[in-house]
């Protein structure tokens, strides 16, 4: 049986023989040394889509994730990034939110408060910035992830994040909230179920982020505790699984606390597998409906699939939570996350036909 190490030394020569091959324009022919291999035209060839087209929800937003806690980093520019905002742009995408705007002790904009509370690293570029202007640029909403410091993971216990993201609040608002394009606020810190502190913790930070800014909405995106929810335990399978009953009762105690402070919920949907996507989206749905609060899906464009994390995912994966979230009349689907694993840039390549299998499925031009 082929183990990890033999599997990985394969990829990477693959992968570098991929790398090493001729550029192909089209109507040329590559000649081997045992056959020609024509490239010129797919007529006749078949490998259209056979599902209906455009019966999924549209990704309307993504997150940024240029804290790169678990996904390598792109080392990009204000050039790679603007022409991201541009691909992002073309494919209907009116929303970026700022996953985390600092992770321990990296962050995305040079916090004062940050690097003297807890020896941050001064950021070679203001982050927050550059995202606003360009959000400002292209049109699109803005929404500011707070800081986790990581005492969460650390502890189980979130009350750690309240205070450090007081201040983060209030120096990020005078900073940058005359932009036109700042909308909102993300409560980055991620729970599964009735976590230690996590009903205070999420209403004390949605309720700071809406006094600061006149009201503006805040939203949070956690995830389920489904079979697949195995980050950190070394198994295949989560066999403590929540079931959509113990899913529906906890989080109506959840919404029940923050409701009043939280407009929006965006429920990672990679942690269960797609035959219980209705079950557990339409809970989702009833119960954002119950307390007033909007009802989006965090559709995941990786693959948490693959024995390796993480690739882009299959088209026909994404496909099928999508499907779903229009079926259940969720508002909005927004992805983890484009740039990594969407755009036409990414550092995958599989992440440029993904882009290509989604414009074709959706009718996009």
């Amino acid at each position: 049986m082929t183990n990890r190490r033999d599997f990985l030394k394969e990829a990477l020569l693959t992968g570098a023989a991929a790398m090493a091959a001729p550029i192909i324009t089209k109507g040329e022919n590559i000649t081997t040394q045992h056959r020609t291999v024509a490239t010129d035209t797919n007529e006749g060839v078949g490998g259209g889509l056979i599902v209906p087209k455009n019966n999924g929800l549209p990704i309307t937003g993504t997150f940024l994730d240029e804290i790169s806690h678990d996904i390598p980093h792109q080392n990009w520019g204000v050039k790679e990034w603007e022409q991201d905002f541009r691909y992002m742009k073309a494919i209907g995408i009116d929303t970026v939110i700022v996953i985390r705007c600092g992770y321990r002790k990296f962050i995305t904009y040079p916090s004062e408060y940050l690097m003297k509370k807890h020896g941050c690293y001064m950021p070679s570029v203001d982050l927050i910035d550059m995202y606003l202007r360009l959000a400002d640029k292209y049109g699109m909403k803005f929404y500011f992830g707070l800081y986790d410091s990581g005492h969460y993971w650390d502890t189980g216990d979130m009350s750690w994040e309240i205070d450090d993201n007081k201040y983060v609040i209030d120096e990020v608002w005078k900073r940058y909230g005359h932009h036109k394009s700042f909308k909102g606020w993300y409560v980055s810190t991620e729970i599964s179920r009735q976590t230690k502190g996590a009903i205070p913790a999420f209403h004390a930070m949605g309720k700071h982020c809406k006094e600061v800014s006149n009201g503006l909405p805040v939203f949070i995106s956690p995830w389920i505790d489904g079979k697949k929810a195995v980050m950190g335990t070394g198994k295949m399978t989560n066999d403590q699984a929540v079931s959509v009953q113990e899913h529906e009762r906890e989080w109506n105690e959840i919404f029940d606390g923050i409701h009043d402070v939280v407009d929006c919920c965006a429920f990672q949907d990679g942690h269960i597998d797609y035959d219980e996507l209705d079950a557990f989206f339409s809970v989702n749905k009833k119960l954002a409906d119950k307390y007033g609060m909007q009802c989006w899906t965090n559709a995941e464009t990786f693959d948490r699939d693959m024995p390796i994390r993480f690739f882009p995912i299959k088209f026909d994966k994404l496909r099928l939570k999508l499907e779903a979230a229009k079926r259940c009349h969720y508002d909005k689907a927004i992805t983890f996350e484009f740039s990594h694993f969407l755009s036409p840039q990414s550092a995958y390549i599989q992440a440029h036909h993904l882009y290509d299998r989604y414009k074709e499925y959706f009718n996009i031009k």
